[in-house]
């Protein structure tokens, strides 16, 4: 553990961008895999009310991942899903 105090509260920022990082990527990989799994869904069976789920879904995915990349955490995810 450090001793000086500007370097205690480096790593005390640290931990937190990491858990605040955790918590970000944890729930866009649980939104993608949302979107997908109704997608898949729709495939089997389409339906209109699958479809609006679909795109409700998808709405809620890139809009967090556009939060997500205007604080700096993981921009890519909103290239790789289109």
């Amino acid at each position: 553990m450090p001793r000086i105090k500007s370097a205690i509260k480096r790593v005390q920022i640290a931990e937190r961008n990491r858990l605040r990082n955790k918590a970000t990527k944890a729930m866009v990989r649980a939104l993608m895999k949302k979107v997908i799994s109704l997608s898949a869904a729709y495939a089997a069976n389409p339906q209109q009310e699958t479809l609006q789920e679909i795109q409700a879904a998808m709405s809620a995915a890139f809009s967090r991942i556009d939060k997500a990349a205007k604080t700096g955490r993981p921009a890519q995810k909103h290239s790789r899903s289109s």
